[in-house]
């Protein structure tokens, strides 16, 4: 689906969103976020760009992650707080700091979701991966704005998972009926030529028909000048996302024998054990390594890193692919094949190198920078990293107010 289709769409009788030409837009935003930052984080930049229009609009964050709010927001951003999902030894989801099991726990959130949309009264919500919510505690909230024909949005990232994986989540949380009653259309923040997170659920043509390629969500995420270098001066970068099983990445980097002149910095992210962060810390002061935790903007580390080491999460991935740095991605491989499946699809279109965690060794790591450090920084072609500067003409044509943008946000 092109802007234009999204604009003919919104046109036709009696399916047109009517929005109030006395307030401004409102942009609900909602992700589960039982582990790690990214679902927020990609609300977040979307979040960002919507702040480039004129008037700007209210966008109010629906997050299931405590560290949010230690996020940096854009003006006219604002953000509700869920009881936190996370997951115990075995995998399994339950309340990570309350005591009330899960039911009670998911009754909760469903109540502070569906009573907060049903007071903000979005003209837009954008739902992140899951269409239900966690384990269906957004469907109330839905069934309440659906009359109200506020629009809707599924966002889905590049990779879901391995593509036998995703469509049994798909048909498990029952997805394309989930769709066809709830949802307008559906963003994927990605480029199909490198990866179609919609290729495996075998949509029927109704539904493929709302799907639009946006674009990976890399360019514009700053739209800040480039901050000054936060080292005295070149340096190597590592990063794991959120933190949580990034050990084994950050132990290798902190013992890697780096290029002559040149100092490490690695941040470990927020959900990384203190003692664990503390012997890493340890490490690096060993071997010429900044150990930093949780960074609530990493872009001027990034700005200025003459080479990243990092995890493959969809956010990371975006802001490195943004710089012309060389990038050398070490994917999770378990419990789910994402991060694998999108640093293999990247390899081959030549954005990135790939190692193996079961390959990963500090000499690797040593090598890897030194290659990286002869080689000139390029900015990346043959890809569309463009997906933000589209998104907020989207949601302008899916709620149907004016098009033009205040300003670039490149």
């Amino acid at each position: 689906m092109t802007l234009d289709d999204v604009r003919l769409a919104a046109a036709r009788p009696g399916s047109a969103a009517r929005p109030d030409p006395g307030r401004r837009l409102r942009v609900a935003m909602y992700s589960h976020d039982s582990q790690g930052l990214g679902h927020t984080r990609r609300n977040l930049a979307i979040a960002t760009a919507l702040s480039g229009l004129d008037p700007r609009p209210d966008v109010l964050l629906l997050t299931g992650t405590p560290e949010a709010a230690a996020l940096r927001r854009p003006p006219g951003c604002d953000l509700v707080g869920l009881p936190a999902l996370g997951k115990d030894d075995r995998g399994g989801y339950t309340a990570r700091n309350l005591s009330a099991d899960l039911s009670e726990l998911l009754a909760l959130r469903s109540a502070i979701l569906a009573s907060t949309l049903r007071s903000f009264r979005p003209d837009l919500l954008v739902v992140d991966k899951h269409p239900r919510g966690a384990f269906g505690e957004l469907e109330p909230a839905l069934r309440t704005l659906r009359p109200g024909r506020a629009r809707t949005v599924l966002g889905m990232r590049d990779v879901l998972d391995s593509p036998a994986s995703a469509a049994d989540d798909w048909i498990r949380c029952r997805g394309s009926a989930a769709l066809r009653r709830w949802f307008d259309a559906v963003w994927a923040y990605g480029d199909p030529a490198i990866a179609d997170p919609t290729a495996a659920l075998e949509l029927p043509p109704d539904l493929a028909g709302i799907v639009t390629h946006t674009g990976y969500l890399a360019h514009g995420r700053e739209p800040a000048p480039t901050a000054p270098n936060p080292e005295r001066g070149p340096f190597v970068l590592g990063l794991c996302g959120g933190g949580s099983d990034g050990v084994r990445l950050a132990e290798a980097f902190t013992a890697a024998p780096l290029p002559r002149g040149v100092r490490g910095v690695f941040i470990t992210g927020p959900h990384m054990a203190g003692e664990e962060r503390d012997r890493l810390a340890a490490a690096g002061a060993r071997s010429g390594v900044a150990v930093h935790a949780f960074a609530p903007d990493v872009a001027p580390w990034l700005d200025h890193a003459s080479a990243v080491v990092s995890m493959g999460g969809y956010n990371t991935v975006c802001e490195a692919l943004a710089r012309p740095a060389p990038l050398l991605v070490v994917p999770r491989v378990e419990p789910r094949a994402e991060q694998l499946v999108r640093a293999r699809a990247m390899a081959g279109a030549r954005l990135l190198d790939m190692l193996h965690p079961d390959r990963l060794t500090p000499a690797d790591l040593g090598r890897w920078l030194r290659g990286a450090l002869a080689r000139p920084r390029r900015a990346r072609t043959g890809v569309d990293l463009d997906g933000l500067a589209r998104v907020p003409g989207l949601a302008l044509a899916l709620t149907g107010r004016p098009a033009p943008l205040a300003r670039s946000l490149r």
